[in-house]
């Protein structure tokens, strides 16, 4: 029996480090069921975190314990698991797998030092390619090191050999070599279904077997005939470790046929892990019912300790009075932290989840808060706030703590202007650690308010949101006057909305979501506006005659002055421009604002006494109106440039939807190895879902940003289609 030193962080008490290099910070990316929260419960279990695999009632559910996750059965939300294993603190960090909550993803990637991926060998390629690619990618790009652990390998469609190929070929980048995996499953007996249950590994450098089949790390040596299996995998292994090693002669030594000892592969193995040059592949599965250790759960500990970086061997750069400077991992540093998510509790108020960077952040301290809102406009923060409590968070519990040294993650309390991106430093010496980036949202849900008592607390609801959740974006449409969520999809929305229901008691209604139109002038046209009135005592009395003419897309309304020989009065026609340029913003036609027109006041008539501002107004409106009338209108769409980042063995199917879209292709280009981009123009009321169907079209493998270009006219069917539209819902 291997014995380590576990937590006793299932007594209550808050799992502690004394110094940087005794904590650990991971986070565990995959896709949605790969098994990520299963995989933190079982590893809760192992380091006695928990007594048992999670519960909500008796607090023993360390992750998703929300009551949305509860009812939606799946992670929504970045979730901190703190534990202890031989002597250091490790803090898993479990992440939604759905790509709606790629925001509390990329916080958890942003307060990590090291990645699992959490891949489910039954998925096979389907569970390596899209949005898994994607984020392996990013780590690569940022240096962070990562492993990969295979769960589901207790299923009929698992086959370990061809998903560890699988990972090589795909995450490899053209290096197979750098990820393989250091022990190979054991298979116990057929059970009455014909299927053979994974009880335990063998170790390919120890050669030795771990038998999990009683719930229970134990280990002995390995059979001959398991030494004859394992022998290929192993040879790969070393040349793996070999080629990553900094000893030169080392590869020599082993083509020599020269037996290179454990004392040297391993601390080898570590380094280059520690690196991120290599990226071991490894295999779990929950612990039986009652049983304490799940399959390969010491291994991934011992793992996650031995090869994984501290905080200090993760260089992360501050901006202090414009320049970058390098933040020292010490307590005795000043403070540098930053915000990594932020939530309210009913009871406690304003929740942040912090990462100490440098420094030490102790309760009750006053800290400078600095940074902008991510994923929105920005909104600068730069003030003084005095903290409340400091914590470690552990499912919905807070374990008292009073400071949080460089390195770790806390818990604080009466940070009520931090929102998820700022910095939290000394006030005496402000910083700035620049926020991550996040997704845009582009799929978008215009609500209204289901009474009058919910629109009371509307706007405070929206704004807690917004400053909960960095990828939600509110938009009060100046041009539909609509009040717009933008989300990541579907899923987002739907829980964007029940946030607002439970956790701020504000109910919406969906509406649909209007794109804004225009119209404008197809031809020439000329109207006549007649405002008399006479019903005793002062009357009103004004005439005028407009022509309108269309103007390139973009001009806007021009006015122009033709009056000659005073027909109408100098003092009155401003009152004929103001009043088409509001029956212009109005609408004409289809009730959508007037564009791109010349109009042209060229005679009219006045009266000495009757006529007057108002009454010339309303004569300008009317001459507009009948010259629309009189003319061949066109029903205007905004028109928006797409660009779609795919992957290569979707682009088919993405150009021939753009073109079921009305889209123009502009042209494709690759950019990056396996990747290309699409440009491409399409009008805005054809992408209201588009966010949902890009995913499903490309299996979650392809991205797309949107802007506005232009307004130009829709097919003549179409236009009176909305026109007919518009007219019987006036």
């Amino acid at each position: 029996m291997v014995e380590r030193t576990a937590s006793a962080g299932a007594n209550g008490k808050a799992v502690t480090a004394e110094r940087p290099d005794d904590i650990r910070n991971v986070v565990l990316v995959g896709h949605s069921g790969s098994g990520k929260t299963t995989l933190v419960e079982a590893l809760a279990v192992a380091t006695g975190a928990v007594p048992r695999a999670g519960r909500v009632e008796d607090g023993t559910c360390v992750s998703d314990y929300d009551d949305i996750e509860q009812r939606q059965h799946r992670s929504v939300q970045l979730s901190v698991v703190p534990m202890g294993w031989d002597g250091t603190k490790v803090n898993l960090l479990d992440t939604p797998g759905y790509q709606d909550f790629v925001g509390e993803l990329r916080a958890g990637l942003r307060a990590a030092d090291a990645a699992l991926f959490v891949l489910s060998a039954a998925a096979g390629v389907e569970g390596v390619s899209g949005t898994t690619l994607a984020l392996w990618e990013e780590c690569a790009s940022v240096g962070m090191p990562r492993a990969i652990v295979l769960t589901h390998l207790d299923t009929a469609r698992a086959d370990f050999e061809e998903m560890t190929e699988t990972c090589g070929q795909i995450l490899g980048g053209g290096r197979a070599e750098s990820i393989l995996p250091l022990h190979l499953p054991v298979y116990g007996a057929k059970g009455a279904d014909g299927h053979r249950p994974v009880t335990g590994l063998i170790d390919l450098l120890t050669q030795h077997v771990y038998d999990y089949s009683a719930g229970a790390h134990t280990e002995t040596p390995a059979s001959d005939e398991q030494l004859e299996q394992l022998e290929q995998a192993r040879n790969r292994l070393i040349e793996g470790i070999i080629a990553e090693s900094e000893d030169e002669t080392l590869m020599e030594r082993y083509i020599g046929g020269e037996e290179i000892d454990l004392a040297t592969l391993v601390p080898d193995l570590e380094k280059a892990v520690a690196r991120g040059s290599f990226h071991p592949v490894l295999i779990a599965a929950p612990p039986p019912e009652g049983a304490k250790q799940g399959l390969g759960t010491v291994e991934i500990l011992d793992l996650i300790t031995r090869g994984f970086p501290t905080p200090a061997e993760h260089p992360v750069s501050a901006l202090c009075g414009g320049k970058a400077t390098p933040l020292v991992c010490d307590p005795k540093a000043p403070l540098a932290a930053e915000v990594i998510r932020t939530a309210s509790d009913p009871y406690v108020g304003r929740m942040s989840l912090v990462r100490v960077f440098s420094g030490t952040l102790r309760a009750d301290d006053t800290v400078h808060v600095w940074g902008h809102r991510i994923g929105a406009e920005a909104v600068d923060h730069d003030s003084d706030e005095r903290i409340g409590a400091v914590s470690i968070p552990f499912g919905k519990q807070q374990r008292p703590l009073g400071q949080g040294i460089a390195g770790d993650i806390v818990c604080v309390t009466k940070l009520s202007h931090a929102e998820t991106g700022d910095t939290l430093s000394a006030k005496d010496s402000p910083l700035l650690i620049e926020p991550w980036s996040m997704p845009d949202p582009l799929l978008p849900v215009a609500v209204n308010a289901h009474s009058k008592a919910d629109e009371d607390k509307l706007s405070i609801g929206l704004s807690r949101l917004v400053a909960e959740d960095p990828t939600v974006r509110l938009e009060q449409n100046p041009h539909t006057h609509q009040l717009v969520l933008w989300c990541l999809g579907e899923a987002h929305r739907d829980v964007a909305l029940e946030r607002l229901r439970s956790r701020f008691g504000v109910n919406v209604d969906v509406i649909e979501h209007r794109v804004a139109l225009r119209e404008t002038f197809a031809s020439t046209a000329s109207g006549k506006g007649r405002h008399v009135k006479q019903s005793g005592g002062h009357g009103q009395y004004a005439i005028c005659e407009i022509e309108v003419a269309p103007l390139p897309g973009g001009s806007g309304i021009e006015f122009v002055d033709k009056v000659v020989g005073g027909v109408v009065p100098r003092q009155f026609i401003p009152s004929v421009e103001k009043g088409v340029r509001a029956q212009a913003a109005r609408g004409v036609a289809a009730g959508y604002p007037l564009i791109d027109v010349r109009i042209t006041l060229y005679d009219g008539k006045a009266h000495s006494v009757d006529s007057s501002d108002a009454a010339f107004q309303m004569a300008g409106g009317l001459a507009l109106r009948e010259a629309a009338s009189a003319a061949r209108m066109n029903l205007l769409e905004p028109i928006a440039e797409v660009r779609v980042i795919v992957a290569d063995e979707y682009v088919g199917p993405i150009l021939v939807d753009l073109s079921g879209r009305r889209g123009r292709v502009l042209g494709t280009e690759p950019v990056t190895l396996g990747r290309t981009e699409i440009r491409a123009e399409v009008p805005e009321l054809e992408l209201s879902r588009y966010a949902v169907d890009l995913r499903s079209l490309a299996h979650g493998a392809a991205s797309f940003t949107r802007s506005y270009t232009r307004h130009e006219p829709m097919p003549a069917q179409l236009a009176d289609t909305i026109r007919d539209k518009t007219k019987s819902a006036g």
